[in-house]
């Protein structure tokens, strides 16, 4: 390991700064572009030493962890800033040689929409147990030292207490990772524990998850008590969302991304919703148009399903069980829809996007947390003949890398 003092010179798309030093490229964490820093270099990794000449743009983080937990990366970026670099992981205003959709002419781009709201509703713990000494938290930076958290300050405040419910947890069964969603029940907790639970712990596990006044408690998949359903509202639909569920980091995240879907399918009258979860754009969707809603998910259909039949006012809603991976709609089903939405998970929609681009579908809304898979797909759509419309970007994971894309797509 050696070190230098060399200038940062751009901003990596995982919010790290690039410099170059003896033919290589470095990446150092908590730098910011134009910064003179000192570094120890190890391979093509560089850990910060010191800030030499910091940048006018460098703020001062509001979270007291942020130095040692890995959970955000850019709390030391002045807004604007931050906000720039954050859309340019998308458009590449800076003309970036590694520009994923530098092939595309979109006839509009907006970006910027900060979609924090009032902040995360869902969050995964690591809860570590060692002796009478239980940690819960988030990894280190580029570690799998596990930093002790008190309060997490981008969560909602809901959430407030979700280290102490995972050190707690924890204490009973001993290293597992906590994920838990904030609710209108109450705090859903859906539990991966490292060994397996025994039918005779239960009455225990139901004390604690009273004890801890949680809606619900899931371990490895079995649920092991629910005291109130947890639910939240879709559209006008109230959902009861089964463990484990996926639902959009942020509520503002989800409506905000929701009300481009509803101004972009217009006047459409039948609308697919693929990869559609438990329904969070079905049901806004539903407001003005027949939905077909599909899904590999059986239990985000079932309770899609449920949440029909109790919620009025709403045009007719199907929901069908369907791995769109492995059988996406062909063009051929396609056929009756005059818009089609579809946001699938990272991996992204490559099969369902080559059978969207032999159809004769006029709209389609892609919407997608990776620019990589997002470009593949539009790229095919492209080549099958859609003129790509727009292309926006939602921020719903501020002080991090990652992004949510939404773009229209039309078939003149």
């Amino acid at each position: 390991m050696s070190e230098a003092t060399v200038t940062i010179e751009a901003m990596g798309r995982r919010g790290e700064g690039i410099a170059h030093h003896d033919g290589k490229t470095l990446f150092v964490a908590r730098t910011l572009p134009g910064e003179s820093v000192r570094v120890a270099i190890d391979g093509g990794r560089a850990h910060l030493q010191e800030i030499v000449t910091p940048s006018p743009e460098r703020i001062s983080p509001f979270c007291k962890h942020y130095d040692t937990c890995g959970g955000c990366q850019l709390q030391h970026w002045q807004e604007d800033a931050y906000r720039a670099w954050k859309d340019g992981l998308v458009t590449y205003p800076q003309g970036l040689p590694d520009d994923p959709l530098k092939h595309i002419n979109w006839t509009t781009t907006w970006t910027g929409a900060d979609a924090h709201g009032s902040g995360r509703r869902r969050v995964s713990v690591h809860a570590r147990r060692k002796g009478d000494r239980v940690t819960a938290g988030f990894m280190a930076p580029r570690s799998h030292a596990l930093h002790d958290i008190d309060r997490c300050p981008i969560l909602v405040p809901a959430l407030d207490r979700a280290f102490d419910i995972s050190r707690t947890i924890a204490a009973t069964l001993g290293d597992c990772d906590v994920a838990l969603t904030a609710t209108l029940g109450g705090l859903d907790a859906a539990v991966k524990a490292e060994r397996k639970i025994v039918v005779q712990e239960h009455a225990k596990l139901a004390a604690l998850a009273s004890g801890l006044k949680l809606a619900r408690l899931t371990v490895n998949n079995e649920v092991i008590v629910t005291a109130s359903q947890p639910r939240v509202m879709m559209g006008k639909a109230e959902v009861a969302i089964p463990p484990g569920s996926f639902l959009q980091a942020t509520e503002e995240g989800e409506a905000t991304l929701a009300s481009v879907v509803l101004n972009v399918i217009g006047k459409s009258k039948r609308v697919a919703d693929l990869f559609s979860g438990c329904g969070p754009f079905t049901f806004r969707l539903a407001e003005k148009a027949r939905v077909d809603a599909f899904d590999n998910d059986r239990a985000a259909i079932a309770a899609l399903a449920a949440a029909v039949k109790n919620t009025p006012g709403l045009k007719p809603i199907t929901a069908t069980v369907r791995d769109l991976f492995r059988e996406p709609l062909v063009a051929n089903e396609l056929k009756d829809y005059d818009a089609v939405v579809f946001d699938p998970p990272r991996a992204g929609a490559e099969a369902q996007a080559k059978q969207l681009a032999k159809s004769k579908v006029k709209t389609v809304i892609a919407v997608s947390c990776d620019p990589q898979t997002f470009a593949r797909d539009a790229a095919i759509l492209i080549s099958g003949g859609y003129r790509a419309r727009f292309l926006g970007t939602v921020d719903q994971f501020k002080w991090s890398s990652h992004v949510e894309i939404v773009a229209g797509f039309v078939r003149d």
